[in-house]
């Protein structure tokens, strides 16, 4: 039986990756995104079904996935639907800080609630949280980006204990950088004249080569493929040449003295 997997975010990027990708392995896939009208690659696509949403728009979200569920049998969930908010937090709007919670964190949650009684009551379904290695420590202008995916983490950890009696299972997909537009159409961000120092030293890991040496959004939704079908229970995946040496690091000397590491790269003498 074929089975279907529910995206968000799927208009560019990782999102239609994934798409493509679960599509290719004859998965039908309800790509949901903000523009569907102006898709021209998915929709051509045999057994894609595309959707209008805005996670940050809870009742159109509601309404959606009633409609879906009336329609379809969904086995896997994808919640992608994000951006960076890059900067200091003294530049910041307040207006920018709640968009940034509302769409990586509260589109998550809502999602993830109105499908939650569906998986349970039919005791099967997974959810495929997309994280980021920012969730697991944090950086200097990262400050309310790395709030939003610290929180995914943690709320994933915590509902995967909820819902593992019903047979629903709940994992985190955490790259580190992913070498598409994500700097460009998925970006927002302010600076501080205060902090030229730390913006410009941050900005040196973002040069045209190191960029280049980022994973694909390919080999990135490989790792979610796999996440989908391997049937294990593991619940985080570190993905990238850039996050998990540095995880492991983390893991081996100890939180503090990882903190301590990066301090004293960004600390202006």
């Amino acid at each position: 039986m074929k089975k279907t997997i529910f995206i968000t975010g799927a208009s560019a990027g990782l999102g239609k990756a994934t798409a493509k990708l679960f599509q290719s392995k004859g998965w039908h896939v309800i790509a949901t995104m903000r523009n569907p009208e102006i898709e021209k690659e998915l929709n051509s696509l045999e057994n894609v079904t595309l959707k209008k949403l805005d996670v940050s728009d809870s009742e159109q979200l509601n309404e959606l996935i009633t409609d879906i569920l009336q329609n379809h049998s969904v086995d896997v969930v994808v919640n992608n639907a994000g951006y960076g908010l890059i900067g200091v937090l003294e530049a910041f709007t307040d207006d920018q800080i709640v968009r940034q919670i509302d769409t990586n964190l509260l589109g998550v949650i809502r999602i993830s609630k109105a499908f939650t009684p569906y998986f349970r009551e039919k005791k099967q379904g997974l959810f495929i949280n997309i994280s980021s290695m920012l969730g697991l420590w944090g950086y200097p202008t990262c400050s309310v980006y790395s709030a939003t995916k610290f929180a995914i983490d943690g709320f994933s950890e915590s509902l995967a204990y909820e819902l593992a009696s019903f047979n629903v299972g709940v994992k985190i997909i955490a790259p580190g950088g992913i070498n598409t537009d994500f700097a460009g159409r998925s970006l927002d961000g302010a600076q501080h004249e205060a902090y030229q120092d730390i913006e410009e030293k941050v900005m040196e890991g973002y040069n045209p080569e190191k960029i280049q040496k980022f994973r694909t959004a390919e080999s990135v939704a490989l790792a979610i493929y796999e996440a989908a079908t391997d049937n294990n229970l593991k619940l985080r995946y570190v993905v990238g040449e850039d996050a998990e040496p540095e995880f492991e690091e983390r893991e081996r000397i100890g939180s503090e003295a990882h903190y301590l590491k990066i301090k004293n790269i960004f600390t202006i003498k």
